[in-house]
C-alpha cells in the first residue's frame, strides 16, 4: 500500500491517504480503539465463573506467564541473545541489559572511533545541552517529551557519522531544594535551618543531594537518552561555579549587574523574591476561598471593595475600588484621568486617610480607565507594580506596610501594627464600615498570583536587589532572530520572542535562599574618617571579584586607602537559578578557561526545549552567550509541544490526570495510582475527585507500554504548534506495534536460515517480482520521508512513514505475499526474496532506531551481518539517506494502491459478513481495459491478501454471476463477492439501497448549487468543473448500485 507517510490509514479504509492534523487524531483514535478491542479481548478470554449451570463449561485459559530476561548479565556485558526468541514480545525483557552495554561501550561519546573529541570531523559536529531538569524532581511527562525528542535527534546526527556531544546535566533549583531539605529536617528532627545555621543548613542539603540527586539520571537512563555521562555537570559543582562568579564579576564591571531598590514577587513564607515563572496565576470567576499558608480558615479573593475617601475641606467623598482593601493603609495618592469632567474640579486638592496622619493628593494620570469601576484609583506604590510606575511618574512616597514575613508594619498605626496581612484585611473592612466609608462589595474576576513552590499568595514588596540591564542584550537578541542568524522552530514562536524582549525589563537575579551560589559582591566599610560611610542602595559601595582578597584589594584602589582599612561584607542573598541555567551551554565546556572543547563544541548546534520557558531560559542563554562569548550559544531552537491529557486539559493533581511515565513504561494498577495521591499537598476532597478522575481514564490502571512504545507515540504527535492530547491507550496501540515488529523479525529470521549470508553490499539480484520491486520502492519513500522528517523537525513525518511501511507494507503485504514463496520449491525465488527481505528489515530498524532504540537494537543483534566489520551496535551504524535508495517507482506504486484499494475493499466487505475462514470467489469488473490489465497482473496478490477461492477480472461485456454481494471501488471499478448461501440477499439489497439514497441526496446537493443564478458568476471555473465531475461520478455509481439491488432482488426471487 503507497500510504502517504503523514498519515496512518487502516488497511480496511477506501480513501486516499492526505497530511493533515485530522488524520493524526484518526489514528489517535484507531490506535485507542485497537486498545480497547484488545483489553475486550483480554477480558473475555480470561476464565469466568459460571452464572448459570446450562451454560457450556469452557476450557481455562492457560495464563501467560510474563517474559523476563533472566541470563547472568553483569552490567556492562553486551545482553545474550543465544537460543530462540521468546513467543511474543515483552518489553521489560527486550529493554534489559542494553542501555548499560551502549554505556560501558562509549557509543554515546564524541569521541567514540576518534582519537579524541576534538578531532576534525568531515562528516560535521552537533552539539547540543540537555536542559537541566531539577535535582529535586522526579520524572514526569515533559521529561519524556523532551528526552524522546532530543534522543531522537542525536542518535539521528551520531548515525550520520557526527561528532555528537549530548550534553547532561541537573539544575540545583535554588528554592525547590531548599524546601524539600527544610521539610525533610522539621519532619525528621522537629528542627528548622534557622536552628542549624547556614553552613551546616548547606551542608544536610549536600548530603541529601548526594542521597538522592542521581534519581533523576537513572531515570533518563531508562528513557534511553543517549547522553555522554562522563559529563553530566551539576550546576553547584566547582566548574560551574566559577563560571557563574566570572560572569556575575565581568557584568558586574561593566556596568550590566548593579543594585537597586524596587518591587519584586516576595514569598512571604519563603522569605524570598522569586522570579515570574515560580508565579502561578489562579484565575477566579467571583468570590472564592482558598487556603493560604499560616492561616487557619480560607480567605476570601475575588471580590471588588469599594470604599470613600473624604475630601480635604469638604463635604464631598471620593469613591475607589480595590481587591486587596488592607493595601489602602500603603495609599500615598488618588488618581483620575486628566480628561476626566467628574473629577476635574477635584484636580490639585486633597483626601484624607481615615486611620494614619496622611494626605493623599488627587493626581492627574493618562493610566487611568475611565470606564473602569468609579475613575478613580487608589495607588499604593510600595505594593502594587501599576502603582510604583505611577508613583516614579509623580514623586510619591513610597510607604511600605507589609512586612518579609507578611505582618503589617508600624506605619498602618497601631491599630493595625503587627497583625497578618490577610487578619488585618477583615480588620479594615471593619473600620471602614464603622466610620461610614464602606459603600458595597461586588464579584469581581481576578486572578490571584500564588507562589508554586509554598502555595502562598504572592506580595509585592520592595527590596534592594541585584538587577541585569536587559536592554542592549536583549535588542541583540531581537536581531539575532529578524537576522535569521538564529532560527526559532517553529517560526510562530519569534512573535513572543520580540514581544518579550522589545519590552524587556530588567532582570531581578536576587533570591534570599542559603542554597545556591552566593552572589560574589561585597558591601565595603572604609576604616577611614575621610571616607564617608555608604548607604546600601549606593552602587559605589558595592565590589565584586573572584575572590575576597581580590575584592579587598579593588576597593583599595577605588577608596584610595590601604587594604587594611577595607572591611567587607558579603550579600546574604543567593543568584537566582536562571542565572547560572543562563550559562549552561558554555559553563559546562570549562568556560571561562579556553579549553579546546569550549573552542570546538562553542557555539552549539540546537537547543531543544518546551516553548514555555522561551524567555525565562532560551532568552538569557542568548544574552548571556553574546554578552559574554560574543557569539550566539546555539544556531536554532526548536520548541516542542506542551503535553496534555487526552480531552485538551492541563495536567494537574487535583484532576487526577497526571502521568509518571515511568508508570506507563512499567504499567500500574488503579489502586497504586490512587496510593500517588496521598504523596502531594492536595487536601481530602482534592484527593476524592482526583481519585474519580483517574477512574475514569483508567479503570483497569496504566497498561505495561515499555520505554519504545512511549517514546514513539510522544515523538509521532509533536506536531509543531500544536499541544500534544495525550491518549494512553495510544500509547499501548506502539506495544501492540512493537509485537508485530518482534513477530515479523521472528517470521523473517526463520525464513532466512541460520546459515544465511547477505549480500556484502546493498544491492538488488536483477530478479526481483513486481512485488518486491514495489517493496524496494516503498522503501525508498521511508527512507526520503525519515530524512526530510528530521532536517525539518517534522516527527510526525518521520514516524508516520517508517510506522506504514513497517505495518502495512512489509507486515501486511509483503509478508504475506512471500509466504507462498518460502513454502514453494523455487530456490532462485526464495534468494530474492531473503535479499529483499533482510534488506527491508536492515534498513528499517535503523529508520526507526532514533524513536525505538531498544527492539530496534535488539532485533538487529539477531540479524546477520554484511560485512564482519559492521558496526558493533545499531546505535552507531548509519542512518539510511536517500542518495542510497534509487529504486523508487511512482507508477509502479499507483498499480499496487489501486490493487490494495480493492483488498481492502474485500477484506471489509468480508468483515461485514463474517466471512472469517470460509473462501469464497471473488469477481472485479472494470469499466476500462487498462483496469482489467493492471489488477489482472496482481490476482495471486489479491488472491493472497483476501483469502478468496478464485479471482477473474472482468471487462467489456462480461459479468458476474448472479450471487455476489457489490461494492463500488470507483467509477471504474467494482467487485463481487459470491455470497449465495451465505447471507441474506434482501438485507444486502437493503444495503445498498440507503447508500444509494446518501448519494442522492449528495448529487441533488450539488445540482441544487448549480441551479442558483450567481452560480457561473461567483464559483470559481475550477470548482464547477470539480462539482460537474463530481455530479457524474454520482450518476455513474448510482446507476451501477441500482443495477446491484435488481441483481440482489432477483437473486433473492429465485
Amino acid at each position: 500500500m503507497a500510504a502517504d507517510p503523514q498519515q496512518i490509514v487502516p488497511l480496511d479504509s477506501a480513501e486516499e491517504p492526505q497530511k493533515s492534523a485530522a488524520a493524526l487524531l484518526k489514528e489517535e483514535k484507531r490506535l485507542a480503539k485497537l486498545a480497547k478491542f484488545q483489553a475486550k479481548q483480554d477480558k473475555h478470554s480470561a476464565p469466568k465463573e459460571q452464572d448459570n449451570e446450562k451454560k457450556e463449561k469452557k476450557k481455562p485459559v492457560k495464563e501467560k506467564t510474563a517474559i523476563t530476561y533472566d541470563r547472568d548479565t553483569k552490567p556492562g556485558e553486551k545482553k545474550d541473545i543465544s537460543g530462540p526468541m521468546p513467543d511474543s514480545y515483552n518489553p521489560a525483557y527486550v529493554e534489559a541489559a542494553w542501555y548499560a552495554w551502549w554505556e560501558k561501550s562509549g557509543f554515546f561519546k564524541p569521541e567514540y572511533g576518534r582519537k579524541s573529541s576534538t578531532e576534525p570531523n568531515s562528516k560535521g559536529t552537533f552539539m547540543m545541552v540537555i536542559p537541566p531538569p531539577n535535582v529535586t524532581g522526579s520524572l514526569h511527562l515533559g521529561h519524556a517529551l523532551t528526552t524522546a525528542v532530543e534522543d531522537a535527534i542525536s542518535r539521528w546526527h551520531r548515525m550520520h557519522g557526527k561528532t555528537v556531544l549530548w550534553n547532561p546535566g541537573c539544575d540545583h533549583a535554588g528554592i525547590a531544594t531548599q524546601v524539600v531539605v527544610e521539610k525533610k529536617l522539621w519532619r525528621e528532627k522537629k528542627l528548622t535551618r534557622h536552628d542549624l545555621g547556614r553552613e551546616k543548613f548547606v551542608d544536610e542539603i549536600w548530603n541529601w543531594k548526594n542521597e538522592k540527586g542521581d534519581r533523576i539520571y537513572h531515570q533518563l537512563r531508562i528513557l534511553g537518552g543517549s547522553y555522554d555521562w562522563d559529563r553530566a555537570c551539576f550546576t553547584m559543582e566547582p566548574k560551574l561555579c566559577k563560571a557563574v562568579t566570572e560572569a556575575f564579576v565581568r557584568l558586574h564591571e561593566k556596568g550590566v549587574i548593579y543594585r537597586s531598590n524596587r518591587l519584586v514577587n516576595w514569598s512571604c513564607t519563603l522569605n524570598s523574591a522569586i522570579s515570574d515563572i515560580e508565579v502561578d496565576k489562579k484565575e477566579l470567576a467571583g468570590r472564592t476561598l482558598l487556603p493560604v499558608p499560616g492561616y487557619k480558615e480560607k480567605i476570601e479573593f475575588g471580590v471588588l471593595i469599594l470604599f470613600d475617601y473624604p475630601v480635604e475641606n469638604s463635604d464631598e467623598r471620593i469613591t475607589v475600588a480595590t481587591t486587596r482593601v488592607e493595601t489602602m493603609l500603603g495609599d500615598t495618592a488618588i488618581a483620575v484621568h486628566p480628561n476626566d469632567d467628574r473629577y476635574k474640579h477635584l484636580h490639585g486638592k486633597n483626601v484624607l486617610h481615615p486611620f494614619v496622619d496622611r494626605k493623599l493628593p488627587i493626581i492627574c494620570d493618562e493610566m487611568v480607565d475611565m470606564t473602569f469601576g468609579t475613575g478613580a484609583v487608589k495607588i499604593t506604590p510600595a505594593h502594587d507594580h501599576n502603582d510604583y510606575e505611577c508613583g516614579k511618574r509623580h514623586g510619591l512616597s513610597l510607604v511600605t506596610i507589609i512586612d518579609d514575613g507578611g505582618n503589617m508594619t508600624d506605619a498602618c498605626g497601631k491599630q493595625f501594627a503587627g497583625m497578618k496581612r490577610f487578619l488585618a484585611r477583615k480588620s479594615v473592612l471593619e473600620e471602614l464600615k464603622q466610620k461610614g466609608l464602606y459603600r458595597d462589595c461586588r464579584d469581581n474576576p481576578m486572578v490571584v498570583p500564588i507562589c508554586s513552590r509554598s502555595k502562598d499568595i504572592i506580595e509585592p514588596l520592595l527590596k534592594p536587589q541585584w538587577y541585569v540591564n536587559c536592554t542592549d542584550m536583549a535588542r541583540s537578541a531581537v536581531e539575532a532572530v529578524r537576522s535569521k542568524e538564529l532560527k526559532i522552530i517553529p517560526d510562530m514562536f519569534e512573535k513572543t520572542w520580540f514581544q518579550w524582549l522589545d519590552n524587556c525589563r530588567d532582570w531581578c537575579i536576587s533570591r534570599q535562599l542559603w542554597w545556591g551560589h552566593r552572589i560574589p559582591a561585597y558591601f565595603v566599610t572604609v576604616g577611614d574618617p575621610s571616607v564617608p560611610r555608604g548607604d546600601e542602595l549606593d552602587n559605589n559601595y558595592w565590589v565584586s571579584g573572584r575572590t575576597e582578597e581580590e575584592v579587598r584589594d579593588k576597593a583599595a584602589k577605588r577608596f584610595n586607602v590601604r587594604p587594611d582599612k577595607i572591611i567587607l561584607k558579603q550579600d546574604e542573598d543567593v543568584l537566582d537559578t536562571w542565572f547560572s541555567s543562563g550559562l549552561f551551554p558554555f559553563s559546562v565546556l570549562g568556560w571561562p578557561d579556553e579549553s579546546d572543547e569550549l573552542k570546538f563544541f562553542y557555539p552549539g548546534s540546537l537547543l531543544e526545549t518546551g516553548h514555555d520557558i522561551l524567555f525565562f531560559w532560551v532568552a538569557r542563554m542568548v544574552m548571556l552567550g553574546q554578552e559574554l562569548l560574543g557569539k550566539l550559544p546555539f544556531a536554532e531552537v526548536y520548541l516542542h509541544a506542551m503535553i496534555r491529557d487526552k480531552y485538551g486539559r492541563k495536567m494537574s493533581k487535583s484532576l487526577g490526570n497526571v502521568i509518571d511515565p515511568l508508570d506507563v513504561i512499567n504499567g500500574i494498577q488503579l489502586e497504586a495510582l490512587h496510593k500517588q495521591l496521598y504523596d502531594g499537598n492536595l487536601d481530602e476532597k482534592e484527593i476524592e475527585k482526583a481519585k474519580q478522575g483517574q477512574k475514569a481514564d483508567f479503570p483497569q490502571g496504566i497498561p505495561e507500554c515499555g520505554t519504545d512504545a512511549l517514546r514513539f507515540a510522544l515523538c509521532a504527535y509533536t506536531a509543531q504548534g500544536r499541544d500534544i492530547n495525550l491518549d494512553v491507550l495510544r500509547v499501548q496501540g506502539y506495544r501492540f506495534f512493537c509485537n508485530k515488529l518482534w513477530n515479523a523479525t521472528k517470521f523473517t529470521l526463520m525464513n532466512l536460515g541460520d546459515d544465511y549470508k547477505p549480500l556484502p553490499t546493498l544491492q538488488v539480484m536483477g530478479k526481483e517480482t513486481v512485488l518486491d520491486r514495489w517493496i524496494l520502492s516503498r522503501l525508498c519513500e521511508a527512507v526520503g520521508c525519515c530524512g526530510k522528517g528530521f532536517e525539518a523537525y517534522d516527527f510526525p513525518l518521520a514516524t508516520t512513514a517508517v510506522y506504514n511501511f513497517w505495518l502495512y507494507e512489509l507486515c501486511d503485504i509483503y509478508l504475506e505475499c512471500s509466504k507462498p514463496v518460502f513454502y514453494g520449491s523455487d530456490e532462485d525465488a526464495k534468494a530474492v526474496t531473503r535479499n529483499v527481505l533482510y534488506t527491508c528489515f536492515d534498513v528499517a530498524l535503523r529508520l526507526i532506531h532514533p524513536f525505538m532504540p531498544f527492539i530496534s537494537e535488539e532485533l538487529y543483534q539477531r540479524l546477520p551481518r554484511r560485512r564482519h566489520d559492521d558496526p558493533p551496535s545499531i546505535c552507531v551504524a548509519s542512518y539510511p539517506e536517500a542518495a542510497q535508495f534509487v529504486w523508487r517507482d511512482q507508477s509502479l506504486e499507483q498499480e499496487v494502491e489501486f490493487t490494495m484499494s480493492v483488498v481492502r475493499t474485500v477484506r471489509s466487505m468480508r468483515a461485514d459478513y463474517q466471512l472469517t475462514k470460509q473462501k469464497t470467489d471473488l469477481y472485479v469488473k472494470c469499466s476500462d481495459d487498462e483496469s482489467a490489465k493492471i489488477l489482472s497482473s496482481y490476482v495471486e496478490l489479491i488472491r493472497t491478501l483476501t483469502s478468496s477461492q478464485a479471482i477473474e477480472v472482468l471487462s467489456g461485456e462480461r459479468h458476474p454471476p448472479l450471487g455476489c454481494a457489490i461494492q463500488t471501488i470507483s467509477a471504474r471499478c467494482e467487485v463481487h463477492l459470491m455470497l449465495k448461501g451465505l447471507v441474506d440477499f434482501a438485507k444486502e439489497a437493503s444495503k445498498l439501497d440507503e447508500k444509494k439514497s446518501k448519494l442522492d441526496g449528495q448529487m441533488n446537493k450539488l445540482l441544487e448549487a448549480a441551479a442558483k443564478p450567481d452560480y457561473e458568476s461567483k464559483v470559481p471555473e475550477n470548482v464547477r468543473l470539480q462539482n460537474k465531475e463530481k455530479i457524474s461520478e454520482i450518476q455513474s455509481e448510482m446507476e451501477k448500485l441500482s443495477l446491484a439491488i435488481e441483481r440482489l432482488q432477483k437473486m433473492e426471487e429465485k
